[in-house]
């Protein structure tokens, strides 16, 4: 599998700008040949990650930024998300702001949206770091052919 990085970009963890992320999915993945049916279907994936960790974010407290990774395969766009402090917080969260995130999860909730991301990519990956609160999304959309 050759990896090749595309682009990268950090937002805030914030709805607002959930279309900048999703235009530049859209861009990388016109250019690679994805289908338009396929770039919908990112699009919708990509809008339930970056709102899931916007939710998480909240849950945390503070200011926090999503770092999307965009890279290509053979035979694949992948789309990382990561949840981060915004730059100038500190870069580990406290046992506390986890363990009222952990309280306020709706367990219920959370496993929908994921499990509505694996409605429309072809890979999807969840990461979550119990003791630090880290959280990263893959998702994998295949290339046609």
């Amino acid at each position: 599998m050759a990896k090749r990085d595309l682009a990268e970009l950090r937002i805030p963890a914030d709805s607002t700008f959930i279309p900048v992320a999703k235009r530049v999915a859209s861009t990388l993945g016109s250019q690679l040949g994805l289908s338009l049916t396929d770039l919908d279907e990112l699009s919708i994936a990509l809008t339930q990650a970056c709102d899931s960790a916007s939710d998480a974010a909240d849950g945390f407290g503070g200011d926090h930024d999503l770092k999307l990774t965009y890279f290509a395969t053979n035979r694949a766009l992948v789309v990382d998300v990561d949840l981060l402090p915004a730059q100038h917080q500190a870069s580990r969260h406290s046992a506390e702001a986890v363990a009222k995130h952990r309280e306020l999860v709706d367990v219920e909730m959370q496993r929908l949206a994921y499990e509505m991301i694996r409605c429309f990519v072809d890979d999807f990956r969840t990461q979550i770091e119990p003791r630090t609160g880290q959280v990263r999304f893959r998702m994998v959309k295949h290339l046609a052919g």
